[in-house]
């Protein structure tokens, strides 16, 4: 009793008295094989939604823990013992952070305003032009 590769798909083994495996006879007689259901990795009983691991009931607690879990450790930080902190002062606001800072006016604006305008920079180029055209006719 060797087994053989099929000869139809050459990739399943088959035994040397069978003429395909199972699948390229369930492919010819025209049933589409039905795919196997993947079960919940938790609970193991519901079918594990596509593209997860996992059904819908176990999702659900999942995201419960998880938003509880952020809610309990958001009420941790609001409850610091300010004895832990030190010497620092407490801060009411981003304004007391953040000192007040002029600005400064730069001479960057006054250069721009000296440069030249387009119709400037067109005429230039006309004459520069023209006086190509007169040093070539010499």
């Amino acid at each position: 009793m060797n087994l053989v590769k099929c000869p139809r798909c050459d990739l399943n083994y088959i035994r040397e008295d069978e003429k395909y495996c199972k699948i390229c006879l369930q492919e010819m007689k025209g049933e589409s094989r039905s795919e196997e259901i993947e079960l919940c990795s938790i609970c193991n009983e519901e079918p594990a939604l596509p593209g997860k691991d996992v059904c819908l009931f176990c999702l659900r607690e999942m995201n419960k823990s998880n938003s509880t879990d952020d809610s309990d450790s958001g009420s941790e930080a609001e409850n610091v013992d300010t004895s832990t902190i030190g010497d620092m002062d407490a801060v009411s606001g981003m304004d007391e952070i953040i000192p007040d800072v002029e600005e400064e006016e730069t001479d960057e604006y006054e250069e721009i305003d000296q440069e030249l305008s387009l119709e400037d920079v067109r005429e230039d180029e006309e004459r520069d032009a023209d006086e190509d055209a007169e040093d070539d006719e010499i």
